[in-house]
């Protein structure tokens, strides 16, 4: 099985959101549907623009954890160092 840690947002250097999942699909479709209440829903974060799988949960808890210390400018730098002009990267769902 493999765990993914995720950074979504509503556009281009906009509002950032990263969070961890073992099914991307189906945590990005709730993102973009707005099927619970909190924070994404609140800035409407829905565009998945960077990711990266593991295969253990606990290493994907730690990379999240190190990501949410970062400072804004080197999260922006992750993303378009792989998303350089910040596309929708949501998988199709199964």
């Amino acid at each position: 099985m493999a765990f993914f840690v995720y950074i979504v947002t509503n556009r281009p250097k906009g509002t950032l959101y990263i969070g961890v999942t073992n099914n991307l699909a189906r945590r990005v479709g709730e993102h973009k549907s707005s099927h619970h209440e909190g924070f994404t829903k609140r800035y409407k974060l829905g565009l998945l623009v960077w990711f990266a799988a593991h295969d253990r949960v606990v290493n994907a808890i730690a990379h999240e954890k190190r990501l949410k210390r970062w400072n804004r400018a080197w999260k922006i730098d992750l993303i378009e160092a792989s998303n350089p002009g910040w596309e929708d990267l949501t998988p199709p769902f199964q």
